[in-house]
């Protein structure tokens, strides 16, 4: 016996529909592939790799200022075996620092907390060259050491390949005086055999017109 309720109703034909099955397929609107991203890390290995909280001193303001919190590394490329230090923020992944680790360059505890450090450095996170003045805190004291510790082992390792570089550079600078000497050498080698040649072709040019003149 069929049952007059209009709820019944309603709910027998909601599990009709439920149950009938269309076959339509529904394809995405827009087909997203893969992209391989490039961190401009691929040819460095991470040294130290550490969670911190990173400021730089505003000077105009005469107060520091957050950077972020993220990840700070130094990494050493495979090649030149240059080091350099990048933070980039945990969530966006925004470089906060990113600069070159120098023999010049020294660390030091900020203010009698164990968990902090300074330094000073030409940095390139902005996309150009800044004199900062950094402040770094870790969440622990040993994490801090490690840090101090792992910047002036860089420091110090870097100063035999500044010298190698310099040398280097006054060596292509003394090859390419050599070449040019050479080069002038034989340009006076040259012009004074033209020099000695060139009066006896002119004898023999004479001696052709003479012989011309005769007949």
């Amino acid at each position: 016996m069929a049952s007059n309720d209009p709820e019944h109703k309603e709910e027998e034909e909601t599990t009709a529909a439920e149950d009938e099955d269309t076959g339509a397929q529904i394809a995405p609107i827009v087909k997203l592939e893969e992209v391989a991203v490039s961190t401009g890390e691929e040819d460095e290995d991470a040294i130290l790799d550490l969670k911190a909280k990173l400021y730089r001193f505003d000077k105009d303001g005469n107060q520091w200022k957050e950077r972020g919190a993220g990840s700070v590394k130094f990494l050493k490329h495979k090649k030149s075996e240059r080091v350099r230090l990048v933070m980039r923020q945990s969530k966006t992944l925004k470089i906060c620092a990113n600069h070159l680790i120098i023999p010049t360059m020294s660390v030091q505890e900020h203010s009698g907390n164990e968990k902090s450090c300074v330094w000073h450095a030409s940095d390139f996170a902005d996309g150009e060259l800044k004199d900062e003045l950094f402040c770094i805190r870790f969440a622990t004291v040993d994490n801090c050491k490690k840090f101090m510790e792992t910047f002036q082992e860089v420091a110090e390792s870097q100063k035999g390949k500044e010298e190698n570089k310099d040398a280097s550079t006054a060596a292509e600078l003394l090859e390419s005086l050599t070449v040019g000497e050479k080069k002038d050498e034989e340009k006076v080698e040259v012009t004074e055999e033209v020099k000695e040649v060139a009066p006896e072709k002119v004898s023999e040019v004479k001696a052709v017109e003479s012989e011309k003149k005769e007949e």
